[in-house]
């Protein structure tokens, strides 16, 4: 048997042409993420068998109409294809083209092909161009441009078998040029050719337009290049806007011959009318406002059977690893302190697969870019990007790759204020916080039988966290005077039915992604916790027993309780209590004990670590293994008072505290990447902290 060979295939096309959905089906969940290096770029690769003796790896890279990049990740396009020593530089590459809208996609096309790299064009959404009554002559668009055509439908798999054997015969470069430089120049593009020996006319202007933007030239390569360009007058903006005229030109000419029936306008009635209703001016806030109160009812009443069966299983879990294992410090930190910390997020995996099932099902139908036309109109008045709907919606699942997508943003101010504003977005990572909180004091009750008091709570967090981010921006606004001004330009793609592959493949890869990325994280804080929290001073230690035998000694206990009060003494005078005892004076004003304020301080690394946290400290502290988390929140008693710890009142102060604090390092370190200065994201560690406390002191206060 012939051993088997291995491949690189990069997607390439514009934004919303069908790439992704196309990778899904090509890789399955055979999908890693991760980033490009030196930059924050989501990069998406994963393995497909495409024959016998023949697999690939398929890369998808982030959309971009041309090589002439404006943003981070259109550099990053630029960059694999300019670089043939490049980990990512493909052996050929699939140009994903959306079949309803040929004319936008085939500009990329034409430098790939002028780059000599082996080309496919695959023709997407076919089932939409027929819809329209459009009909191409796919035969003579093969001929005319020397490279294969195949038609698909990425969402439904149909020629993806055609494409697959297409990808697996051998392909050489187009011999045709579609964009001759300038003979002005070829001088130039001819030094440059030889100097870094590429195999193309093309690719050697692109070095000589591109030599500030390409990062794998060496500092005495952009020498040469700027070198050659100032001796000879080179301006490279001169003639970008000829290329892109001539490239247009052929494009027109080309379809002139291909296009056998054009599309109308009538197939777009449906979402047409649609749009009447989700865009207008009064309803679709309405509707949109009701979507998600739907989002935030459905996180509690869909979520609430599995997140108890999970509760109770990693708490029986618990109990059950306590009696098999012998005692001892190493058994003792599996079953109290790693097992609860792991517990305290695998049960929230429920809820936040819900919520980015929702967040998928947006995007899949096309009603995500509705809500960016939409609030586009409200974030102006604060002084925001229409763009910047984008990263802030984003912020409901994470703040990073929020943060990240503020990329697609050119104007510097609103760029820079709305990195500063996603974190107020209510992320995942806050979710398990929220929902523990709000179950512990909002009563799970309903009106009018079917709305959920907690659900409307939940809402409200949401709705707190934007309105501090649009009040935020709006203060940046007054204080950073640019007056450059920018525009919304976008796409809207029809509406489609979720494809549910597509759907569950989203649910699965974020899910995972939240679940191991936390879980690392968790686990280390767990290890680090419960040695903090089982071991202190010896000398106080080795009394703990003689200490509670003595304050007990009129009371009629069981041995569980004194063992209880025991374990409770040690808990307090070990070394992550004397860390909460320390902190307890500056937290009491909010209602918090030393117990919250071990929780307060792992929760910087990530705010999910609270809740795991809270489980470690209440299984250090209780010899009731079975217990719950839930279970060991309501029992906790406030010593002062005799009464619950978590009041109402210590509730919604800890809630609002932890919809404004910042606490995610991760986050912190992701702004200074983007905003190359450690300026920005201390300032905004300040701002947010100092906003949650004095917030938070203000509510408990009040209501105590």
């Amino acid at each position: 048997m012939a051993a088997e060979r291995k491949i690189k295939i990069a997607l390439a096309g514009k934004p919303n042409s069908g790439k992704s959905s196309l990778f899904n089906k090509l890789t399955g969940l055979n999908q890693k993420i991760g980033n490009f290096p030196g930059v924050t770029v989501d990069k998406r690769t994963g393995m497909c068998q495409l024959s016998e003796n023949l697999s690939a790896e398929i890369i998808d890279l982030p959309g971009t109409y041309s090589l002439y990049p404006r943003t981070l990740d259109e550099k990053v396009v630029a960059e694999v294809f300019a670089d043939d020593n490049s980990m990512y530089y493909p052996d050929k590459v699939v140009l994903v083209a959306d079949a309803t809208n040929l004319k936008n996609c085939l500009l990329l096309l034409t430098q790939l092909i002028d780059l000599r790299l082996p080309t496919v064009l695959a023709l997407n959404m076919v089932d939409l161009a027929s819809k329209s009554g459009q009909s191409i002559n796919v035969n003579n668009l093969e001929k005319l441009l020397d490279i294969p055509v195949v038609m698909i439908n990425a969402r439904n798999g149909t020629g993806i078998d055609q494409l697959k054997s297409i990808l697996c015969s051998p392909q050489k470069p187009c011999d045709k040029i579609i964009y001759q430089p300038d003979p002005e120049i070829m001088p130039l593009v001819e030094k440059v050719k030889k100097q870094f020996k590429l195999n193309s006319d093309y690719k050697a202007y692109q070095f000589l337009q591109q030599a500030d933007h390409l990062v794998f030239l060496s500092e005495a390569g952009r020498h040469f290049i700027r070198s050659l360009a100032k001796e000879n007058n080179f301006f490279a903006y001169k003639y970008q806007g000829a290329e892109t005229v001539k490239r247009y030109e052929f494009i027109q000419e080309l379809l002139n011959k291909v296009i056998i029936r054009s599309s109308n306008d009538g197939w777009k009635k449906v979402s047409y009318g649609i749009d009447k209703v989700l865009t207008h001016k009064v309803w679709g806030y309405v509707i949109f406002f009701l979507v998600l109160f739907l989002i935030f009812q459905a996180i509690f009443a869909w979520a609430q059977i599995p997140m108890d069966f999970i509760d109770k299983t990693f708490a029986q879990l618990s109990s059950t690893l306590d009696n098999v294992f012998p005692s001892g410090p190493f058994f003792e930190l599996i079953s109290h302190g790693i097992v609860p910390g792991i517990g305290g997020i695998v049960i929230f995996i429920p809820q936040i697969a819900i919520l980015f099932a929702f967040i998928s099902v947006f995007e899949e139908t096309g009603y995500m870019s509705r809500v960016v036309f939409l609030m586009d109109k409200i974030m102006r008045k604060f002084g925001l990007n229409g763009k910047s709907v984008v990263p802030l919606m984003s912020g409901w699942a994470c703040a990073i790759p929020a943060i990240m997508a503020t990329r697609t943003i050119e104007n510097w101010k609103d760029r820079l204020i709305t990195i500063f504003v996603t974190p107020f977005m209510s992320c995942s990572a806050r979710l398990p916080v929220f929902t523990i909180l709000v179950a512990l004091i909002i009563p799970d009750t309903k009106i009018w039988g079917f709305f959920n008091y907690q659900g409307l709570v939940l809402m409200g967090l949401y709705l707190l966290g934007f309105v501090a981010a649009i009040l935020s921006a709006f203060v940046m606004k007054l204080i950073i005077r640019v007056k450059e001004r920018s525009y919304l330009i976008m796409e809207m793609p029809t509406y489609k039915m979720p494809k549910w592959s597509n759907v569950g493949y989203q649910i699965i890869e974020k899910t995972k992604a939240f679940v191991f990325e936390a879980g690392k994280i968790i686990l280390a804080i767990s290890i680090i916790l419960y040695v903090l929290s089982s071991y202190g001073p010896a000398e106080v230690m080795s009394r703990a027993k003689e200490s509670v035998q003595k304050e007990v000694a009129n009371q009629n206990l069981t041995e569980a309780q004194i063992q209880d009060r025991i374990a409770s003494y040690k808990l307090e005078n070990s070394y992550a209590g004397r860390l909460g005892k320390t902190l307890e004076p500056l937290i009491k004003p909010l209602g918090y004990d030393w117990k919250i304020g071990i929780a307060l301080v792992t929760s910087f690394a990530a705010r999910e670590v609270f809740v795991g946290t809270i489980a470690t400290i209440y299984s250090i502290g209780s010899s009731d293994d079975q217990v719950t988390i839930k279970q060991r929140l309501k029992s906790e008693v406030d010593p002062d008072t005799g009464k619950p710890r978590y009041t109402l009142a210590v509730g919604l102060s800890l809630l609002v505290f932890y919809t404004f604090a910042m606490q995610c390092m991760s986050t912190l370190a992701v702004v200074k990447r983007e905003t190359k200065s450690w300026r920005w994201p201390l300032i905004q560690l300040s701002y947010m902290t100092t906003l949650a406390y004095v917030s938070a002191l203000i509510v408990y206060q009040v209501l105590k």
